[in-house]
């Protein structure tokens, strides 16, 4: 009896009467926690396998472009007649990819699921300037395949919107 006793004080917060253990975790939580292991399998299926004290910002770039494979947005390519257009009239035969906004939210996930698990930010592989280079020209070269181009959203400064909305008459 006091070994099972003392097994559940060991274990802490793992007793069901704690309510941090009750909640389901978050679909952002939950989402981090598959990209993880996805990516976590992915070193493990490389020839030869890849640990994670081995993994840098090669192999992530080479996980993104592996993920193209299951992507839904359609990128017109340069020759493509439907280049440059928005919505294109008919069917291509252009490549499926995914969009980037599904992949910087994925690299945002996995940065944080990185250091979560024990990874220290200086050798975070996703957070590398190489990993915001790819981001940055897939969304330029999606932008420009499908004919909309990408615009920062500005901050309105405060008193501007009175100036710009106000009609004067005379």
């Amino acid at each position: 009896m006091s070994s099972e006793r003392g097994k559940h004080i060991a274990e802490g917060s793992s007793r069901a009467d704690d309510p941090q253990q009750q909640q389901p975790p978050s679909r952002y939580e939950s989402q981090k926690r598959r990209d993880w292991n996805t990516f976590g399998q992915y070193l493990k299926n490389q020839r030869p396998p890849v640990t994670l004290s081995q993994c840098n910002f090669n192999h992530v770039l080479d996980f993104l472009r592996y993920l193209d494979q299951f992507g839904k947005t359609k990128v017109h390519l340069q020759g493509c007649i439907f280049y440059g257009q928005p919505e294109p009239p008919g069917p291509c035969t252009c490549p499926l990819r995914q969009a980037w906004g599904s992949l910087d939210a994925l690299i945002g996930r996995l940065r944080a699921a990185y250091e979560e698990n024990g990874g220290s930010p200086e050798t975070n592989p996703f957070a590398g300037g190489a990993i915001r280079v790819y981001l940055r020209e897939v969304r330029e070269c999606q932008a420009k395949a499908r004919g909309i181009p990408y615009k920062k959203k500005k901050k309105k400064a405060k008193g501007s919107d009175e100036s710009s909305t106000s009609i004067h008459l005379s």
